[in-house]
């Protein structure tokens, strides 16, 4: 340590963060257990045990909240898994720089538009005289309105992230291929492989570990979709589609007329145990099948 005291300097900073973040913030948890009154505190509110859980679990938005957070978490990961790694594959047998270039600049760009343009942007474009409509009515179909129907949201929602988040996961996989040894390329173009046996049969295998680790971590982050884009383009309209665990938890924790703290804590806590749960039975597994795993 003494040697190399200017690493542990870096290392501290982000350490730091992580401790009074995420660590230290572990411990209001416990006000799901309680009957939390801010004047009294943590340490002084009364302990009812697992009665929030029972109330969130009896209430008639359970159903509907976890069903919509599912859909459309699952919806999320299978469907914009595959395109970081289509992009990635196909990037890496370009041979003009300069193109390739482009396309990944114009791929990664979106990735640094803040969450409220984008939903400004999508209002925008999806309004019922917006850009879209106009040429749905140009070739001479109804105009739609996309935000007034609950059964379009998921996939404004799905598609607009896979758009904005493409490039970014694209360069995790550029990495990864960067690293796969061209004396087995050498070996299979001599073969007389085609550049889809290349792919499938190098490149795949070489990037597969970090693919592995990368699902893992999503599996574990099912639950967590995008609080800030969910609550923008939700509406009356779309309620019963948009409607999640994060803005359940929101209105009730801090819009509602009387904000009840422990009951928000306890449904964010169970979605944090799922997360975990998770994460350990698809890290378990892929330990089971010989491939990479978190631990």
């Amino acid at each position: 340590m003494k040697n190399s005291w200017q690493l542990y300097v870096l290392f501290s900073l982000p350490l730091l963060y992580i401790i009074v973040f995420h660590y230290v913030p572990m411990y209001g948890a416990t006000i799901a257990f309680k009957n939390f009154n801010p004047v009294q505190g943590i340490l002084g509110s009364d302990w009812i045990g697992l009665d929030h859980f029972e109330r969130f679990f009896k209430s008639h938005e359970f159903l509907r909240v976890i069903k919509n957070t599912l859909i459309l978490s699952f919806y999320q990961l299978i469907a914009g898994f595959p395109f970081p790694i289509l992009l990635a594959l196909s990037l890496n047998y370009v041979s003009k720089k300069r193109f390739k270039k482009t396309v990944q600049m114009v791929s990664y760009a979106p990735h640094f538009i803040s969450v409220v343009v984008m939903v400004g942007i999508i209002l925008v474009f999806l309004e019922p005289r917006g850009p879209i409509n106009s040429l749905l009515t140009l070739v001479g179909m109804e105009p739609i309105h996309f935000m007034g129907n609950a059964s379009y949201f998921k996939s404004i929602y799905v598609w607009s992230g896979i758009w904005q988040s493409v490039g970014f996961g694209c360069i995790i996989y550029l990495a990864a291929l960067s690293s796969v040894s061209p004396a087995l390329h050498e070996a299979a173009i001599i073969d007389g492989a085609s550049k889809l046996q290349r792919i499938w049969h190098i490149d795949i295998p070489g990037i597969l570990p970090i693919t592995i680790i990368l699902l893992i971590l999503d599996m574990g982050n099912i639950l967590n979709i995008g609080f800030e884009k969910a609550l923008l383009l939700q509406n009356p309209l779309n309620l019963r589609s948009s409607e999640i665990i994060d803005t359940y938890v929101y209105k009730v924790g801090l819009v509602s007329a009387v904000p009840n703290y422990s009951y928000a804590a306890a449904i964010g806590l169970f979605k944090s145990i799922i997360g975990l749960i998770l994460i350990y039975s698809v890290n378990r597994f892929s330990k089971k099948i010989g491939q990479e795993s978190l631990w």
